[in-house]
C-alpha cells in the first residue's frame, strides 16, 4: 500500500501510550490519521494508577520517533535512569506529545467507538471486502457518527475489563463495592483500608506493589491486618528473577515481597483458589476450592486484564482461544508454555489479521497475558505502519531487544508466516 492509496485516514481507537506513539508515526510519514478517545481526556485509564511507579524506567517508556517530534517542540527529555509514575509519564510524556500541532489537530475526545464493520456490507460478506473501507460507528457528544477508514489500529487496552478474583473465571457477585481491581493508594485511602484486613489476590507485579503499599500502611496503622491470596503452590515463583531480572526495579520489587513473607508482616495463602464467596456480620468470606475460609474487610483484586472485543463483532479475527491475543502471537506469551516475562520481538508478521489493516496493537495484543511493555508496542506501532506504507524489509526487521526477567529462557517456535 503507498501513500497515494490512503483515500480515508488510518483510525487509531485509544489515546493511551501506543495510540498516540502510533499518531506520532503516521505523522512521520505523512499519512492521514484521526484518534478516537472515549475519554474526556487522554490516558484517561493512566489516571487511575498515577500514583504508582513503574517497575520499568524512562529509557524504556519513550518512544523514538517520539521524542524526535517533542524534541523539535522544545521538549525537555526526562533521565533515562528515572522511574516515572503514572503521573509522570501522562505529564512528561503523554500530554506533550497530544499537544503537538500533527496530533492535537487529529485528536478526537469523548468519541467512544460503538462498532467496526466494512462499509456496506457485514462480517458474512466476502465479495469486494478487501477493496471496502472501514466503517466505524462513534458515539460522539453530538450523537452517533459515522466515518470511513483505510485502516484500523485497536490500541484500547486492557484497562476496565479484570479477571475475576474466582479461579474458575466467573463474574462477581454483588460483593462488588468492597472489591477493588486497581492498586489503591493507601496513603489517600486510610479510611477504607486502615487497620481492616485486607486480602491481596494475584501473583504478578501489580499484587506485589499493592503488597508493599498495604505494609507501608501498616506502619502507620499497626492494627491492619495484610492476607496474600495466591492460586500458586509455592510463593517463591511470585518473587520472579529477584537479581537476575534486567530491569532492576522489576527485581528488586520480588526481592521485597521476599523480605515481607519472611518477616510475617504479610499472610501467605498458597494453593488459594477462591471458589465462592458470602457476606458475613464482619465483612465478605473467601472460600477455596478445597474448602478453606477466610473472612476480611476489604478484598483487592490483581489478577489481571482481558480484552474488549464488543465493539469488532463485525471483523474477522483470528484469536487464540487461550490468551484470546492474536493467534501467532500467543505461543510468545501463554503462561502455560513458559513461564518467564521474556517474550521474543514480534512485529506485524505476528499481528495479522484475517481482516485486511485492522490490527490489534499495545497491551490488548497480549490479551489475558500478562507482562506487556510499553518499547513492545512502540515496535509493534513502527513494523505495522511500515507494512502499510509498503516497506515490507522493515517491517519484518524487528528492532527490539527486550529486558529479561531472569526467571528463565526458553526456546520459542518459530511461527512466522512463511510469505510476507
Amino acid at each position: 500500500m503507498s501513500n497515494q492509496s490512503f483515500t480515508h485516514p488510518i483510525f487509531i481507537i485509544g489515546a493511551g501510550p501506543i495510540g498516540l506513539v502510533a499518531a506520532a508515526h503516521l505523522s512521520q510519514k505523512g499519512l492521514p490519521f484521526s484518534i478516537m478517545e472515549a475519554g474526556a481526556h487522554i490516558g484517561t485509564h493512566i489516571k487511575k494508577w498515577s500514583h504508582v511507579k513503574m517497575f520499568s524506567n524512562w529509557e524504556y517508556n519513550i518512544d523514538p520517533v517520539a521524542a524526535a517530534q517533542l524534541h523539535e517542540n522544545g521538549w525537555n527529555r526526562p533521565a533515562a535512569d528515572v522511574f516515572p509514575t503514572g503521573h509522570d509519564l501522562l505529564e512528561y510524556y503523554l500530554r506533550p506529545l497530544a499537544t503537538l500541532p500533527t496530533i492535537a489537530s487529529n485528536l478526537y475526545l469523548q468519541h467512544q467507538v460503538v462498532s467496526i464493520s466494512r462499509q456496506g456490507i457485514d462480517k458474512m460478506t466476502t465479495a469486494d471486502r478487501e477493496q471496502s473501507p472501514f466503517e466505524i460507528i462513534v458515539q460522539t457528544p453530538m450523537g452517533r457518527r459515522r466515518f470511513l477508514a483505510a485502516a484500523i489500529l485497536d490500541a484500547t487496552g486492557v484497562w476496565g475489563q479484570p479477571n475475576s478474583m474466582y479461579s474458575a473465571g466467573h463474574p462477581h457477585d454483588s460483593l462488588i463495592e468492597r472489591v477493588m481491581h486497581t492498586i489503591p493508594n493507601f496513603r489517600q485511602e486510610t479510611d477504607r483500608y486502615a487497620n481492616q484486613r485486607l486480602a491481596i489476590i494475584g501473583s504478578g507485579h501489580s499484587a506485589l506493589t499493592a503488597l508493599m503499599g498495604a505494609v507501608a500502611l501498616k506502619k502507620d496503622y499497626p492494627e491492619t491486618d495484610i492476607h496474600w491470596i495466591i492460586r500458586k503452590t509455592d510463593v517463591v515463583k511470585a518473587f520472579g528473577g529477584e537479581e537476575n531480572d534486567q530491569l532492576a526495579e522489576r527485581g528488586q520489587l520480588g526481592s521485597m515481597a521476599r523480605t515481607l513473607v519472611e518477616s510475617g508482616l504479610v499472610t501467605v495463602h498458597t494453593s488459594f483458589k477462591v471458589a465462592e464467596t458470602a457476606p458475613t456480620n464482619e465483612g465478605i468470606s473467601l472460600i477455596s476450592a478445597d474448602n478453606r475460609q477466610l473472612t476480611v474487610q476489604e478484598v483487592i483484586v490483581l489478577t489481571g486484564s482481558r480484552p474488549d472485543f464488543s465493539f469488532l463483532r463485525e471483523i474477522r479475527m483470528d484469536v487464540d482461544s487461550i490468551t484470546e491475543s492474536p493467534r501467532l502471537l500467543a505461543p510468545l506469551i501463554d503462561p502455560n508454555l513458559h513461564s518467564c516475562g521474556t517474550v521474543r520481538p514480534h512485529g506485524e508478521a505476528e499481528l495479522r489479521q484475517p481482516e485486511k489493516n485492522f490490527y490489534i496493537i499495545g497491551s490488548k495484543s497480549y490479551g489475558r497475558a500478562p507482562t506487556f511493555l510499553l518499547m513492545t508496542g512502540y515496535e509493534q506501532v513502527r513494523s505495522i505502519i511500515a507494512h502499510l506504507t509498503g516497506d515490507v524489509l522493515n517491517a519484518k526487521n524487528i528492532q527490539l531487544k527486550l529486558p529479561e526477567t531472569g526467571v528463565c529462557k526458553v526456546s520459542l517456535p518459530d511461527i512466522s508466516p512463511s510469505c510476507c
